[in-house]
């Protein structure tokens, strides 16, 4: 949808998932050592095989307000005349919301279990375990429950804070939905750009 909007808009996106997993990884090393922690990543049988869904998520939200100052300055880096879009799933509405002038500048886009269960089933990338693990089926349960539960504290705060929450369920095409999310950001859409 960001892309979509970006190429219609003429705007500049920023994809968290995309920095986080990549540019961010010195700042994730530097900060373990600072903390006398290994520099090297904690052990993927031990976070993903014997972990429950329930504690993964504890450790997931616990890192995503960390991760988010390290977004921010990369923000804050860009140069844009138009506006920038941002997404992923660590730009929770708990930290998000604070920084805006209003809750319209932000939608929370969650997909529904079932759908879920249909990516998992027809994207390779969804439903492949990126490290080697000694039970990849249990991994991967525990990584689809931890992000069930990952996303319905997304929902759960985003009603709390007044966000729009958009549920994703396959029965409309991706442009059909960056529809739904353009007409919602329309105030702040480049007006000379803008597509009847």
């Amino acid at each position: 949808m960001a892309r979509l909007l970006a190429v219609q808009y003429g705007m500049t996106v920023y994809h968290y998932d995309y920095h986080d997993a990549r540019g961010h990884n010195d700042r994730r090393i530097a900060r373990r050592v600072s903390l006398g922690e290994p520099a090297i990543d904690p052990d993927p049988d031990q976070v993903c095989v014997h972990s429950t869904p329930e504690e993964m998520a504890i450790e997931t939200l616990a890192g995503f307000p960390i991760r988010f100052e390290w977004a921010l300055d990369d923000l804050r880096a860009l140069v844009s005349g138009p506006p920038i879009i941002a997404e992923g799933w660590g730009l929770r509405p708990e930290l998000v919301a604070p920084i805006l002038d209003s809750p319209r500048r932000m939608v929370v886009m969650v997909p529904t279990p079932e759908f879920r269960l249909r990516q998992l089933h027809d994207l390779p990338r969804a439903s492949s375990v990126t490290h080697r693990v000694s039970d990849p089926a249990r991994a991967q349960a525990n990584r689809v429950a931890r992000d069930g539960l990952v996303a319905e504290d997304a929902v759960r705060t985003a009603h709390q804070l007044g966000i729009r929450v958009i549920e994703v369920d396959g029965s409309r095409n991706a442009a059909a939905i960056a529809e739904i999310v353009a007409d919602h950001f329309s105030p702040y859409l480049p007006e000379q750009d803008r597509r009847a």
